[in-house]
């Protein structure tokens, strides 16, 4: 893998619109996906196959599957909590199903009302019925970097959940900072610790921006190694379970970030930035993004014509004088 590539994984879709209190249409969905599978995009999470009770902003999955375009070198990704929705993803031809857990009990039985082996028995059920396929599977563990019910989360006990699901024979696990809770020098330890145990599994990264920490933990993990991390388009999404938890790392903001860095991760910037701009009409509200708000460093203004009115009085008031030797 060239050490410059780094490959993105748009979850806003799924992880931001699952808990929009507007319901977005199938077709502004169907929009939005394929706005940013031609972005260059290498995943994007589209939607989840869980009962459209729990989550009814993603009851419309299988119209959404079955209308987007299929942009060639895209992975098009659905969270599946069990065998059930499973089946539904299978139909639906996803390329890639993402199955979650928490490594906090607390946070398990809060978010999917089970414990830790219930869940765990759950989706090795689903790891072990896609073996006969060419779905990739991804497993992607929550609160690993901190619960905010709990506080700190040992290593120890989240590399025991990476090993039995690297164990069952996943193709990928995601590390995720639920709740904005992760500084830079623990996940650069995380990360390192990861990817020397395991080199053979893909490694994803999954950061919030809560406690404004996002691309500072997305630069120690480039540090550490780490090039595969998920972002959500204007910075949606945030966990429903952690009062005054913010959304996502923003994608543009990591696409940006990135490029300056000097790393190649096959996204159009300007193309994104104008998916962006479309959410707050599409979702009525402001969105986080500061670089929809500032644009990149590229972008430069015009000088304001108050500057030239004060060029040209200190010239008027220096005309006199000798100039400096």
């Amino acid at each position: 893998m060239d050490s410059q590539r780094v490959y993105l994984n748009d979850v806003a879709p799924r992880d931001g619109l699952q808990i929009e209190p507007m319901f977005v249409s199938t077709e502004q969905k169907v929009a939005l996906i394929d706005a940013l599978s031609h972005a260059g995009f290498a995943k994007i999470e589209v939607t989840s196959f869980t009962s459209p009770k729990a989550i009814p902003a993603l009851a419309d999955a299988e119209e959404v599957m079955a209308r987007i375009e299929r942009v060639p070198g895209v992975a098009y990704v659905a969270l599946v909590p069990n065998l059930r929705g499973m089946e539904r993803g299978l139909r639906c031809r996803v390329d890639e199903m993402n199955l979650v857990m928490s490594v906090s009990e607390t946070h398990n039985l809060a978010n999917l009302r089970m414990r830790h082996e219930a869940s765990f028995g759950q989706l090795s059920q689903v790891i072990r019925a896609l073996e006969a396929t060419h779905v990739r599977r991804n497993v992607s563990l929550s609160t690993t970097f901190g619960c905010p019910m709990e506080g700190a989360v040992d290593p120890d006990e989240v590399f025991r959940w990476v090993a039995k699901f690297v164990d069952l024979g996943v193709e990928g696990m995601t590390l995720c900072d639920t709740t904005g809770m992760a500084w830079p020098s623990q996940v650069e330890g995380i990360t390192e610790r990861f990817l020397t145990r395991y080199p053979r599994t893909d490694l994803t990264l999954h950061f919030h921006n809560t406690r404004g920490m996002g691309l500072a933990n997305i630069t120690a993990s480039l540090r550490a190694g780490a090039r595969r991390f998920d972002a959500s388009l204007g910075g949606l999404g945030g966990c429903p379970y952690a009062p005054g938890a913010t959304g996502n790392v923003c994608s543009e903001e990591v696409v940006h970030m990135l490029e300056l860095m000097g790393f190649d991760t096959g996204v159009d910037l300007d193309r994104v930035l104008a998916a962006s701009a479309s959410l707050p009409r599409l979702l009525g509200h402001d969105v986080p993004s500061q670089l929809l708000k500032a644009g990149p460093v590229t972008r430069l203004h015009a000088t304001p014509e108050s500057n030239d009115l004060a060029m040209q009085s200190l010239g008027d008031q220096n005309c006199d004088k000798k100039p400096l030797l």
